[in-house]
């Protein structure tokens, strides 16, 4: 960790408290709000069917799409985070299934979605954790599926705020078997 919203996993154990500590307060990340590029591919038609939200944070692009008629499931390793998602889901008598879950095992699920959407989660994964997550999305995206990926690019201004660049390269690279 380089500074309080710096990041990148070391181990489980850190990450969670981190993500629960910064989801005590209200953390840079936490926007109140669904991203505009995953309303721009839902409006566009692009996110289909049935829609898993890696790395949910506390719900705003799950309970959107939720709102817009797909079936959503959320998952994340901070429980605080899980816990203020479900809030927000009752609050708006949404239907999200949220689950405390980590990343690195979504074959755990037992099911597949039609389109799963990470936003800002691929960039916190270590070099190490990168094969091991790329390989989860292939064991819960159904044939044909689709995975949407936000994350900061190596084009964003470092200026020591947000978590480590990533390159296309490095995307290209991690995701060339499929």
């Amino acid at each position: 960790m380089r500074n309080k919203y710096f990041f990148v996993a070391r181990d489980t154990v850190t990450c969670v408290v981190f993500f629960n500590t910064a989801s005590d307060g209200r953390p840079p990340w936490e926007t109140g709000r669904p991203q505009t590029e995953f309303m721009q591919l839902e409006q566009a038609g692009e996110i289909l069917g049935s829609v898993l939200d890696v790395g949910c944070g506390t719900g705003e692009n799950a309970l959107y799409l939720a709102a817009q008629g797909h079936d959503v499931w959320g998952v994340d390793l901070a429980p605080a985070s899980i816990q203020k998602a479900r809030d927000k889901a009752a609050q708006r008598h949404q239907t999200v299934t949220f689950l405390v879950l980590n990343v690195l095992e979504l074959h755990t699920l037992g099911r597949t979605f039609d389109t799963v959407i990470d936003s800002g989660l691929f960039h916190v994964l270590s070099d190490e954790e990168r094969p091991r997550f790329v390989d989860n999305p292939a064991t819960t995206i159904h044939p044909g599926g689709t995975y949407f990926m936000l994350c900061w690019s190596e084009l964003e201004p470092a200026g020591g705020y947000g978590p480590r660049r990533i390159t296309q390269a490095e995307i290209q690279a991690s995701f060339q078997k499929g």
